[in-house]
């Protein structure tokens, strides 16, 4: 039976932390930005770490 093929839109988007959690980038950072202030879109700047309650399932389409 041949392996099983790791979800490319979810290896693109997130990262394993070295402790295995699971980083992300922010959402709503990508277009119509004019309207958005500069504090908003520097607080969207950078990752954060999946909610504990979706790393199963990100975990899930990761690891195969």
């Amino acid at each position: 039976m041949p392996k099983m093929k790791t979800n490319s839109a979810a290896k693109k988007r997130f990262r394993f932390t070295a402790s295995g959690k699971i980083k992300r980038k922010q959402a709503f950072k990508n277009h119509i930005l004019t309207k958005k202030s500069k504090k908003r879109k520097r607080n969207l700047t950078g990752t954060v770490l999946v909610d504990d309650t979706q790393q199963h399932r990100v975990k899930a389409l990761l690891i195969k």
